[in-house]
């Protein structure tokens, strides 16, 4: 695969003003942990290599252990998420396929338990600028730092 374009050149102050958003909420106050949690699923979701190459370096290195960011598709089934973490994931999965899920009351009401309104808001800001980085991504092919090339066959 191979990337379509440089985005980055071909719209500098635009990009400039999504890493602006990027650092925005980066540095907004919520755990580094939830937010990298965050980005991972979206990422996921979304199918963005690029990202979950970037993403689950920076939860490694940020502390995150590794049977969290594998078992990380199923945090319903495990026991491994705090329950601030689970509404924050399915916060996530609802707004990364909003289309389907419309943000349903149930999800709400249960982030409402665990994140205060400026948090809620900080952490749809996340979801949002993950999303469009994935969008980016994947749409113009960004390509992963490649540790090993698979040989064909």
């Amino acid at each position: 695969m191979q990337a379509r374009l440089d985005y980055f050149k071909i719209a500098p102050e635009l990009m400039k003003a999504m890493l602006g958003l990027e650092t925005a909420t980066r540095n907004s106050g919520l755990e580094m942990s939830l937010m990298e949690l965050v980005k991972i699923r979206a990422s996921q979701i979304n199918g963005c290599a690029y990202c979950l190459h970037m993403h689950t370096r920076d939860a490694r290195q940020a502390g995150e252990t590794e049977e969290r960011i594998h078992l990380l598709p199923a945090w319903r089934e495990s026991s491994y998420y705090t329950p601030r973490e689970r509404a924050a994931l399915a916060w996530t999965e609802a707004l990364t396929l909003i289309a389907e899920t419309q943000a349903p009351d149930a999800v709400y009401d249960e982030l409402r338990k665990h994140f205060s309104e400026e948090e809620i808001v900080k952490l749809t800001l996340l979801i949002g600028t993950i999303n469009v980085w994935n969008r980016i991504a994947v749409g113009f092919r960004s390509q992963h730092p490649a540790a090993y090339v698979v040989k064909a066959a």
